[in-house]
């Protein structure tokens, strides 16, 4: 008998939470995806080099300045909150060949901090184990002036999540993603150049819900200059320099789907958003290290968040090629 009433007990706790969820989201329905926005800049349409291991550590930070209407106006919220991801990823690409590209795979141990899971700015989580990315199929070929490259990447509701709670780490649903891109090269050096890559997003159903996030579209790339910092002697680089302008594009291409009792499902406007900043990175060729910096502005978004994004990555590359 006392089982049988704290399982009640649960089963009211819950539903409780998930209508909380279900009210929260009415009329405006905007939820995010795990794509996050300014991890790939300048060349993002290049593999690195075959025969390599990198390990690396991202640095993360988002700054919402302010919450955008369905007419890209303020709306009365004024957000002050900074979401944060870190952790430690591994990317390999190796010299096995399919359709004539290098085969690569790449994971990441993620952390974050105040997640943004849509509209709401009622966040409030410290740094804990969030949804974990696995690219286990990544292709790139290299020609004179384009590179090029395809991928397939998801990620895994391994942060915690519960309907309706400010205090989540992860987003509770698989993500599937399509990537495509290119690196245009427009000179023979291939020092000064031009990218885009274009990723898809599916999203699964979130843990315990019939809630859906919508499909998503990113676009990122830049434009850049490459520079050979050369040794004393003028004889051979000791490093290289990339610096540019770069972007990103990110369009809902389809609605959330958000059942609500009795009233039905609730559909906002499609929400979208652009940004435009600057990239400057450094390769340490005698270390076999790298450090890079990523800030956005964003501009013109629609039925979300707006702000600033920077993004820092440290990498050690270990060179897989034989003696």
């Amino acid at each position: 008998m006392m089982k049988t009433k704290f399982k009640q007990k649960q089963t009211i706790k819950s539903l409780f939470a998930i209508l909380l969820f279900f009210v929260s989201f009415i009329g405006q329905a905007q939820l995010k995806g795990g794509h996050i926005l300014g991890a790939m800049g300048l060349q993002s349409g290049t593999q690195t080099p075959a025969n390599t291991l990198s390990v690396y550590i991202p640095g993360y930070f988002y700054t919402a300045s302010s919450l955008r209407d369905p007419n890209g106006d303020k709306s009365p919220i004024e957000p002050d909150f900074t979401m944060t991801i870190t952790g430690a990823g591994i990317s390999w690409v190796s010299d096995f060949k399919i359709l004539g590209a290098n085969y690569g795979a790449t994971a990441l141990l993620a952390f974050a901090a105040n997640t943004i899971q849509g509209n709401s700015a009622d966040v409030n989580n410290s740094l804990a184990l969030t949804d974990s990315y696995i690219q286990p199929i990544q292709l790139g070929w290299h020609n004179k002036r384009a590179d090029f490259v395809v991928s397939y990447q998801m990620y895994l509701p391994t942060g915690k999540f519960t309907a309706g709670a400010s205090d989540n780490s992860g987003l509770g649903m698989f993500m599937n993603e399509f990537s495509a891109g290119t690196t245009l090269f427009f000179n023979d050096k291939k020092t000064f150049h031009f990218s885009a890559l274009a990723s898809y997003e599916i999203n699964g159903k979130k843990k315990d819900t019939d809630i859906k996030t919508g499909d998503i579209l990113s676009v990122e790339g830049g434009l850049g200059k490459t520079f050979y910092m050369m040794n004393t002697e003028k004889t051979a680089p000791t490093g290289i320099l990339n610096a540019g302008l770069i972007y990103y594009l990110q369009y809902k291409v389809t609605a959330d789907k958000i059942p609500v009792p009795v009233i039905g499902i609730v559909e906002g406007d499609k929400d979208s958003v652009g940004a435009i900043g600057a990239e400057i990175n450094y390769f340490h060729i005698g270390c076999k290290t790298s450090a890079g910096f990523r800030w956005l502005a964003e501009v013109d978004a629609i039925n979300r968040f707006q702000g600033n994004t920077f993004f820092l990555t440290l990498a050690h590359v270990f060179s897989l090629k034989k003696e």
